[in-house]
């Protein structure tokens, strides 16, 4: 027998055992369900919307004024139909598990679909108010950011623009109450940009995520108009409280709140539902915070102590060896 096959023959005991772990662990199993909604469908939908929020500057090039109606049809049409099928999947789902959310009525994926197609319809409609929102957003960029020459530079590509704008798709969807899709979408961002910003957050116009890597908002985020928030910087939660049976209180407000124009530097991190950054506010770069601070307050972290030493090393005693 050669190796290959004796190799080979040990592959039906690999299968039964992993067959059986399916059963010993359901929760991480998708079987004997409806099809759930499809990562390729809901990235190119995704980059779909986001030609129709910034035409131009994705895969459609040469567009003009004599065939961007034509365009902007065709694409909402298709969008309309591949979003509406997406919906109902993730509807149908949380009816299927019983998981509280999903389609009402009694013909479920009748009733999922019809759903699907007017929530789809809805959140279209809401494309040119979010045009608005993000022009805020990229102005505040070019604004902020003495490196951009102009807002096209921006928009093509600062990678804290794409997260922003595909956030903004998916809080949308959020609000509409469509499960799985939102997460989706901001987590296609994340993997691009490095920036995870939860679809339940709220967020005025005018924000401003500078280099971008590393930066956590979470899903009970308030954020006003017109915020700067560099790389590193996460607000997040403090330790989750939980009911008599140790699971985790789902519901409450657990993320900061940061009032207009507030300034956070890298590596900052604002933790805790009760912290409000008021008005103005700067956040110095590798702050800890667990508590609010007023309008116009200044945070930075107590100057450190620097040793710089020589190029051979000397020691602390060597007239070579500085302290700051």
């Amino acid at each position: 027998m050669s190796i290959q096959k004796k190799l080979k023959s040990e592959l039906p005991s690999i299968t039964e055992a992993l067959v059986g772990s399916y059963a010993l662990h359901p929760h991480s199993c998708h079987l004997g369900y409806r099809p759930l909604p499809s990562r390729e469908t809901i990235t190119e939908v995704t980059w779909g919307l986001l030609e129709l929020l910034f035409p131009g500057f994705h895969r459609r090039q040469q567009l003009n004024q004599e065939n961007i109606c034509f365009f902007v049809g065709d694409l909402l049409d298709t969008l309309h139909d591949d979003l509406a099928r997406q919906i109902a999947r993730a509807l149908l789902h949380e009816r299927d598990k019983g998981l509280g959310g999903g389609c009402a009525g009694p013909d479920g994926e009748g009733d999922c679909q019809s759903e699907g197609l007017e929530k789809s319809l809805t959140f279209l409609s809401r494309l040119p108010s979010l045009r608005e929102t993000l022009d805020e957003d990229v102005q505040a960029a070019f604004a902020g950011d003495p490196a951009a020459r102009n807002c096209q530079e921006v928009i093509f590509c600062y990678p804290g623009i794409e997260a922003v704008a595909i956030y903004r798709l998916a809080h949308e969807l959020f609000k509409l109450e469509v499960p799985l899709l939102p997460r989706m979408m901001t987590e296609l961002a994340h993997s691009r940009t490095g920036i995870d910003i939860h679809p339940g957050a709220n967020i005025g116009p005018g924000l401003f995520i500078d280099h971008g890597t590393g930066v956590v908002v979470g899903e009970t985020c308030h954020i006003g108009r017109r915020v700067k928030l560099y790389q590193g910087v996460t607000l997040g939660a403090l330790s989750f409280p939980r009911d008599a049976e140790g699971n985790i209180i789902r519901g409450r407000k657990r993320h900061p709140t940061l009032e207009d124009e507030v300034v956070v530097y890298a590596n900052a991190t604002i933790l805790g539902g009760e912290t409000v950054i008021g008005r103005n506010a700067v956040i110095g770069s590798s702050v800890w915070l667990t508590q609010s601070v007023p309008p116009g307050t200044v945070v930075t972290m107590e100057k450190p102590s620097l040793r710089i030493r020589g190029p051979e090393s000397p020691s602390v005693e060597d007239p070579q060896f500085y302290q700051i």
